[in-house]
């Protein structure tokens, strides 16, 4: 069983990443993020109350956090393990990550904050069916349309230069000491984000020993 962690400043490839790792290796991806932003495209009450947290550009409070990922991972559904990705994003999420479940590895992607507002701001999501887009290396075949289908694009709501201002400094502020602490179990791989996805999903597998893609 593998348990991993995937941290990264928005744009880092996170998601994409993850999702490659988790077709590999038979694991569950759970993406915190797509939890919250299911609820409020859902428009549940935890939904309405994150939508108006993400507008703002701040981060959900810890209990909301680990509350979702408690809930998701008492599912016991990774029977060959999971990546997580989006927690733990500050020092007391990771104390309480640590005290519940062993870990195996910390995927950390590396991103010049000039590379992530290049990138988060080419983002687009599909507003009826939610696919994500990227306008430097994933645009739809018509512009503006999503491929799949034919909703319109836009921008989440969280996706302007004052909102993503106010990630940088929080992830700056409060996710390192989160990686001060796990470098201190020595469960930290850092990886260069800027190459391209195959790239870096071959730097992940040497940098945690997995065997190399035949793709």
């Amino acid at each position: 069983m593998r348990k991993y962690v995937i941290m990264g400043v928005q744009g880092s490839g996170k998601g994409t990443q993850s999702a490659m790792l988790a077709a590999d290796f038979d694991l569950v991806h759970i993406a915190v993020g797509d939890i919250f932003r299911w609820n409020v495209q859902n428009h549940t009450k935890l939904g309405a109350l994150v939508r108006r947290i993400m507008a703002a550009g701040e981060l959900v409070s810890d209990d909301l956090v680990e509350g979702v990922v408690s809930e998701r991972l008492q599912r016991h559904d990774w029977n060959y393990g999971f990546i997580i990705d989006g927690f733990p994003r500050n020092e007391r999420q990771a104390e309480f990550f640590l005290e519940s479940y062993d870990i195996d590895g910390v995927i950390h992607l590396e991103l010049p904050d000039s590379e992530v507002r290049r990138r988060v701001m080419a983002r687009r999501l599909c507003a009826n069916c939610g696919l994500d887009y990227n306008l430097i290396d994933s645009s739809p075949h018509d512009e503006g349309k999503c491929d799949a289908c034919g909703g319109k694009l836009v921008q989440r709501e969280d996706d302007t230069e004052e909102a993503l201002a106010v990630r940088l400094r929080d992830y700056h502020g409060k996710t390192n000491p989160v990686l001060d602490i796990f470098r201190r179990k020595e469960y930290v791989v850092s990886i260069d984000a800027r190459p391209d996805k195959e790239q870096v999903r071959d730097a992940i597998r040497c940098a945690l020993d997995l065997p190399p893609s035949d793709r």
